[in-house]
């Protein structure tokens, strides 16, 4: 079912280069195509002959198509296998066999896409040889690249993977007496969720470094009250038991942002930022990226303007800023886009920038909006050098969004690095639906900042307290310091946007094995003050943010009692969080997880799944289904 969801918006992509059957084609052509070995094979084009119409191969390898004689030619081809033609008849349900037509050491890599040694440039910086031995080819079978229209689509190799995630080493518990304070960023940032759902759709359980548990947990919405006061944000806390350690508590600290409708939004200002290296050659790259970006130019006002650069060996603005009532002109302008050549990431964040800031529009959401699989390989490309620059520029007022793509070869790491460091935020698109999510139903919270450098600091109370640990926002961990700090860079919250965050807390007298014994220390004392031992305060939390054009913060503060409540008593708020906490930890496979399995974890998100109108939820309890499924049957294997 998940595949399939793949499947659908990889194929609306695909048939965008295809006519659909008129209404006076009566007959309908059924199939299957597989490879040699029988296995489906998932997105070959199928072509009537001499004609456009078409369909594409579905998550079975299955096909139908409407088509206006009984008996037809299909043309039927994939990337890296012979193109075969086929008489198919209605009624009669055709195999179609496709055989391996290039040896691996006739293909070279670029980036994710796969060309022939001859047809390699100059432009492609290092080519990498595939190892290995070939699928045997159909005898006397002559190698044919695959095309669907007049378009060549290129197809994953399985077996090449260079996909970067930086290494995350998980929050651990600190003692409350030792290390009463807490401080770290916030992120809205989902792109983790879409990401390792990508995987799980394709039937693989994600490395565990793409697993972010803030990222996942902040990837739905909630509903928490809106803000009434000055304000852009309301506080909403609720403490329970912790679902995989009934011993421990659960603190869920969550944020709204204040809604404002699309036609209140400031003017914008955007630069489309497109990558267009040999590496997005992809079906699911550059092509998603151009769907992608029509959405959003179709979300346009007349105030607002958008101009495009794009870059591969080089950087090049190839349209002027245009009003948002000329969209027209900006889809033509992204239709045609080609992909090919290196990738000089650095000169084209440059060119985006300088462009953004030439077209300031004063009090209005200047921000640049970069689509790319984040494999940069020409000039300024190292993580430092990049994250640089875009410290550099986002002191301009001028915001970063970082829309991830691809599979493969994708640089999760640097993508991060670049939205974290520039203001901003980092999606990652796997389908048409993520596109529409993150760029029309949530337009506002993805375009539009009303609170920047948002902090948040808690203090435990040890009399109660006994210890501590973050769920996920490793790379969000900030000093105590930095919260006083101005100076420090922090995360941004959207328009109508939520943020949540959980705390796992050990309540004084539960013994831990995740706490180490409480010495004494040489040269000083931890005495609690009498207010500790009297209150029944479980923390206080401390927020700091400022305006999105403010230099300097302003100051929350809220306690946090120590209310029993048991979890069936929470809120779908509460309990829906914690089971996708227990999601990342089965995924990652948590020192942490204690008791959680996904039998568990299933019936929890169950029972949260609340209105649900988008089916989000839902999606992510098939999700959990699924990888237990994965997980029984590599038990079973061995």
């Amino acid at each position: 079912m998940f595949q399939k969801n793949i499947l659908l918006a990889l194929s609306v992509l695909l048939l965008g280069f295809v006519s659909f059957p008129k209404a006076d084609a009566p007959y309908k052509l059924s199939g299957i195509v597989v490879d040699d070995s029988g296995n489906p094979l998932i997105g070959a084009s199928i072509l009537v002959k001499g004609t456009t119409i078409g369909a594409v191969s579905e998550v079975d390898g299955k096909f139908n198509i409407a088509v206006p004689d009984s008996c037809t030619n299909l043309v039927v081809s994939y990337t890296g296998f012979t193109t075969v033609e086929k008489k198919v008849c209605a009624g009669d349900p055709a195999r179609i066999v496709l055989y391996a037509s290039l040896s691996l050491q006739e293909m070279v890599v670029t980036g994710y896409g796969v060309q022939r040694k001859k047809e390699a440039t100059g432009a492609i910086s290092n080519p990498v040889k595939i190892r290995g031995s070939a699928t045997k080819s159909a005898p006397g079978s002559v190698a044919t690249p695959s095309y669907i229209g007049n378009n060549r689509v290129a197809s994953p190799q399985p077996n090449f993977n260079t996909e970067d995630y930086d290494r995350v080493q998980e929050n651990r518990f600190h003692r409350a007496t030792q290390e009463p304070q807490s401080t770290f960023s916030i992120d809205v940032d989902a792109a983790s969720y879409s990401n390792l759902r990508r995987f799980i759709n394709n039937g693989q359980r994600p490395p565990e470094d793409a697993v972010r548990i803030e990222e996942m947990i902040n990837y739905f919405d909630y509903e928490y009250a809106e803000p009434t006061g000055k304000h852009p944000f309301s506080i909403n806390t609720e403490v329970s038991d912790c679902p995989w350690q009934p011993k421990h508590r659960l603190v869920h600290i969550g944020l709204q942002g204040k809604h404002t409708p699309s036609e209140n939004l400031p003017a914008a200002n955007l630069v489309f930022l497109i990558d267009v290296s040999g590496s997005m050659s992809a079906a699911n790259k550059l092509p998603l990226v151009q769907t992608s970006f029509k959405l959003l130019a179709e979300q346009l006002r007349p105030q607002d303007r958008v101009a495009i650069v794009v870059y591969a060996g080089a950087a090049g603005l190839v349209l002027e800023p245009t009003t948002g009532n000329n969209k027209t002109k900006i889809k033509e302008a992204i239709d045609k886009l080609e992909a090919g050549g290196s990738t000089a990431g650095g000169e084209g964040i440059r060119l985006a920038y300088k462009t953004a800031k030439e077209h300031f529009i004063k009090g209005g959401n200047n921000r640049v909006i970069l689509a790319s699989d984040g494999d940069f390989n020409v000039g300024v490309s190292s993580d430092g050098e990049l994250v640089q620059i875009v410290e550099e520029e986002r002191k301009s007022g001028v915001y970063l969004t970082v829309l991830g793509y691809g599979m493969g070869n994708y640089k999760d790491n640097k993508m991060q690095k670049l939205a974290d460091s520039g203001n901003g935020n980092h999606a990652y698109i796997d389908n048409l639906d993520e596109a529409r999510r993150v760029l029309v139903s949530e337009f506002g919270g993805t375009m539009y900042t009303i609170a920047k450098d948002v902090k948040l600091q808690l203090e435990f109370n040890p009399a109660v307290v006994q210890g501590y640990r973050l769920i996920g926002y490793e790379n969000r961990v900030l000093n105590n310091a930095d919260f006083d700090d101005d100076q420090k860079d922090a995360g941004e919250l959207g328009a109508g946007h939520t943020v949540t965050a959980l705390y796992e807390i050990i309540p004084v007298g539960i013994e831990s094995k995740f706490l180490a014994a409480d010495k004494d220390l040489k040269y000083q004392q931890r005495d609690l003050t009498p207010t500790a031992n009297r209150s029944n305060e479980l923390l206080t939390v401390k927020f700091r943010y400022k305006a999105p054009e403010a230099d300097n913060s302003q100051l929350m503060e809220e306690v946090i009692m120590d209310k029993k409540s048991s979890l069936d008593k929470t809120s779908d708020n509460f309990r829906w969080s914690a089971a996708v906490a227990t999601f990342g930890m089965l995924l990652r496979n948590s020192e942490f997880k204690g008791d959680a399995n996904y039998e568990h974890c299933k019936k929890l998100a169950a029972g949260a799944r609340g209105k649900d109108t988008e089916g989000y939820r839902a999606e992510m309890i098939r999700m959990i289904e699924s990888v237990g499924l994965m997980g029984k049957s590599e038990t079973a294997e061995k």
